[in-house]
């Protein structure tokens, strides 16, 4: 089947990943725009879980404070290579994950971070998890985008394995 360069390119624009798998997903879905979503979305997953053992030294500290200066953070994302922690691409998520703990004030990174008698104490886990774990969150400038999935983007774009340190919210008067 062959799909058109406006297939491919609206593709693109919603999941950012390469022309040539745009194509390929569209071909495999045999034009259905959502499937090849979908076929993009596992293989990305694939890759990062591929990666998830390799070790992250490197990486940068991107900061955010908000216009009244009330709120400010810091968070570390790590990255195999100093050349990954230099790409804009990279750059751009540190800066979006910044924001977005300012904007949600997360908890926990991952829900293996949660204490186990603090999870057991909650009713509804699911809903604890969602705004207290940043990669379970919604990501404030796309709400249809969990974190966890910006972070799989980015490992499929960089091709290295990114993670998400530590991070500091600071409010005035908290």
């Amino acid at each position: 089947m062959e799909v058109s360069l406006d297939q491919i390119k609206q593709l693109r624009e919603k999941t950012q990943v390469s022309i040539s798998d745009c194509r390929n997903a569209l071909i495999d879905a045999n034009g259905d725009m959502k499937k090849a979503e979908g076929l993009l979305k596992e293989k990305m997953k694939e890759i990062a879980a591929k990666k998830t053992d390799r070790v992250t030294s490197q990486g940068r500290i991107a900061s955010y404070v908000h216009f009244d200066s009330k709120i400010g953070v810091l968070v570390e994302v790590n990255s195999e290579t100093d050349f990954v922690a230099r790409n804009e691409e990279f750059c751009k998520f540190s800066q979006d994950l910044a924001l977005h703990i300012a904007a949600t004030n997360p908890e926990y990174i991952k829900e293996e971070d949660v204490p186990k008698e603090v999870l057991d104490a909650e009713e509804d886990k699911d809903a604890f998890l969602k705004a207290k774990c940043l990669l379970e969150q919604n990501f404030v400038k796309d709400p249809s985008l969990v974190i966890k999935d910006y972070l799989t983007n980015i490992i499929a774009k960089t091709g290295e394995n990114v993670s998400i340190s530590r991070f500091v919210r600071y409010q005035i008067g908290k």
